[in-house]
């Protein structure tokens, strides 16, 4: 029995744009189009809706659902916090990371109305001089 050629499975812009080209036929068809099908043992042809439904959801950065980090487990960064009991505000290894901080760099705080700023002490030419606080 030949194998069919399978089309090369599609992401990113070229996804998005062969969609559109596409937007004629049915999902089925759009996804299969896009490579996000696959040839059963016995010959069916199998549409992977999901992942095609994933991949565009990356490919316009709505959402993205897989944490490619850096493949040492842990939790990623959800750019959320509490305010712990004792009133004290937790900043996670990810987002350390994330701003390459090291053990004993300083951070200077600056407090919006609704919102915090951290900005590192000596990073991008600034000093440790006072600064306005408005």
């Amino acid at each position: 029995m030949a194998k069919s050629k399978q089309p090369p499975v599609l992401t990113g812009q070229s996804l998005l744009k062969k969609v559109e080209e596409l937007k004629h036929l049915s999902k089925e068809e759009k996804a299969k189009a896009c490579g996000y099908s696959t040839i059963t043992r016995n010959g069916q042809s199998r549409v992977n809706l999901m992942k095609f439904y994933n991949a565009l959801m990356e490919a316009d950065g709505t959402i993205s659902l897989d944490n490619k980090g850096t493949g040492k487990g842990g939790r990623s960064a959800s750019y959320k916090v509490s305010v712990q009991r004792n009133g004290n505000l937790l900043i996670g290894s990810a987002y350390t990371q994330q701003m390459g901080l090291k053990p004993g760099d300083e951070l200077r705080i600056k407090l919006g109305r609704k919102h915090i700023h951290l900005h590192q002490i000596g990073a991008d030419g600034e000093d440790d001089e006072e600064f306005d606080e408005n």
